[in-house]
């Protein structure tokens, strides 16, 4: 499959018709209803359907994903979904096949599934969310990847910061000291990284932040399973912690308590967390800028690339060095 692709408006020609005929043409009949959902990299509505049900239509962004890449993350959501582990996975068109295309795009359909964010000051929350992830990962043991990312310093971190300094994003009189602070940074997470050689890269669902985790009263359901990647079991986990160490230390055990249950952990991969961190900061300025010619971005993210967005960007680059100098969070454990 081919995907259009325009560098400057990527979703030009993703009109209210194109969308809805996409939507019929997998075989769904709709009402000539929709509503756009929070999404930027992708474009993702609600769709309804002339029998009066929803779905989610996701429109793969333009020249991101190779079609291997974007089967591979089917592939995983259905092998999770066979196992009883509650991840939204994408429906079979009317001909089998869970990546379409139409004029161009490559889309999804996914059902509908709400629910509320999970409640991570609530131990019993965390304790289940440990469980699924566990799950998950026992899944992600089994197989791997061979067209998605790996997670790993140099493609997290040295070539998105590379991409950065050539850009011309980053002001002129914050460079030298921002080039210093974020390469002192690198150079930290290469040592940790080092240090922790040896634990198992394994499938993940590479972006599991509690706006993914939609829960209801039977409890927790993952959805976006766009940036799942090869990597440490860590990245899973960490974005479910907030607070001072201790507060993170609490969290973590009780998410280790529901995840032990089901799949092993090597302690060694909480040294990675600030690493981690400091990866997905880069990660996720470097993304702005990729994206900044795409319309939606400066109305979405009017703050980024102001003068005071890089200095803020310069603080945190030093207080990162300064987290991941100190003493990691197991030794609270």
């Amino acid at each position: 499959m081919a995907a259009q692709n325009d560098d400057q408006a990527p979703y030009t020609h993703l009109t209210p018709d194109r969308l809805l005929d996409a939507v019929e043409a997998f075989g769904l009949q709709t009402s000539g209803h929709f509503h756009a959902l929070n999404s930027y990299e992708n474009r993702v509505y609600q769709i309804g359907l002339e029998d009066g049900g929803f779905v989610v239509a996701k429109f793969y962004r333009p020249g991101r994903w190779s079609d291997a890449a974007i089967l591979e993350e089917h592939a995983f959501a259905g092998e999770l979904v066979e196992r009883e582990i509650p991840v939204i996975a994408p429906l079979p068109n009317r001909h089998g096949e869970t990546l379409s295309i139409y004029d161009g795009f490559r889309y999804a359909i996914y059902p509908r599934r709400g629910g509320r964010s999970p409640e991570l000051d609530n131990d019993e929350h965390l304790r289940w969310l440990g469980r699924f992830i566990g799950r998950i990962h026992g899944v992600g043991r089994a197989g791997s990847f061979q067209a998605r990312l790996r997670l790993t310093p140099q493609t997290f971190g040295w070539q998105p910061y590379e991409w950065l300094m050539e850009s011309g994003f980053i002001p002129a009189e914050l460079r030298h000291n921002f080039q210093l602070a974020t390469e002192q940074v690198l150079q930290q997470v290469d040592a940790i990284f080092e240090a922790v050689m040896g634990f198992p890269n394994i499938r993940l669902h590479g972006d599991c932040h509690p706006g993914n985790i939609l829960w209801t009263d039977a409890g927790p359901h993952f959805v976006d399973l766009d940036d799942c990647m090869t990597g440490p079991a860590m990245q899973d986990l960490w974005m479910l912690l907030s607070g001072d160490q201790q507060q993170m230390a609490v969290q973590l055990r009780v998410i280790l308590e529901g995840y032990q249950e089901f799949a092993d952990f090597d302690y060694a991969e909480i040294e990675l967390i600030e690493a981690l961190r400091s990866l997905r900061l880069i990660h996720y300025c470097t993304w702005l800028a990729r994206r900044w010619h795409d319309p939606a971005f400066p109305h979405h993210f009017p703050w980024f690339n102001t003068p005071r967005y890089w200095e803020d960007q310069l603080n945190t680059m030093r207080e990162q060095a300064e987290r991941m100098g100190q003493a990691s969070l197991s030794r609270l454990l």
